[in-house]
């Protein structure tokens, strides 16, 4: 009989132990509205991209851990944002609606190679210095130096896209708001 109990109570113990997993699971089933993004990014139209620098590229136990040296995120992220198109690039902060903020970090892994490292995009406004959004995309180690290279050149895709996808998102809504309130 006390066998009995025992099992009993312990029954009883897991299933109120996965009650709040059950109701966890049920609120987290309710839609998402996503959070704005701040106006600013929307509206911008000349930008000023800063080379926040970081980590040396040039060794790191005496080999090379990308090729491109130092400035090597700054010239691929100019680059791209020159390719797209989308804005005017500025000599000066102070002409700027945003700063483009790129920089890189090297992750210490502890190892010889592969070595990680992080890409960092900062969206900020110029006349407050506020960070308006961030934008980190990991650089997947690799043995080889050519491999290293192209996981260096997908996380920068990656960045890139996500910034074009940022800053088109409002300024189609805006866009659409304009529209609702002409007709």
């Amino acid at each position: 009989m006390r066998t009995i109990k025992l099992t009993a109570f312990y029954a009883v113990v897991a299933m109120l132990g996965l009650l709040p997993i059950s109701t966890a699971q049920s609120k987290g089933s309710a839609p998402v509205i996503p959070a704005p993004v701040p106006p600013q990014i929307a509206a911008a139209q000349k930008v000023f991209i800063s080379n926040a620098g970081g980590e040396s590229f040039e060794s790191v136990i005496d080999e090379t851990v990308f090729s491109g040296g130092p400035d090597r995120p700054y010239n691929q992220f100019y680059a791209a944002m020159k390719g797209w198109g989308r804005y005017e690039l500025v000599s000066s902060p102070a002409d700027a609606d945003l700063v483009l903020e790129i920089s890189w970090v090297l992750t210490d892994t502890g190892l010889k190679l592969p070595v990680l490292g992080q890409l960092r995009l900062l969206v900020i406004d110029p006349k407050t210095h506020v960070t308006l959004w961030n934008l980190t995309e990991y650089v997947r180690g690799a043995i080889l130096l050519g491999n290293r290279d192209k996981n260096f050149d997908r996380a920068m895709t990656i960045d890139v896209n996500r910034l074009k996808i940022l800053m088109s998102v409002p300024a189609a809504a805006a866009a659409s708001k304009k529209t609702d309130a002409t007709n």
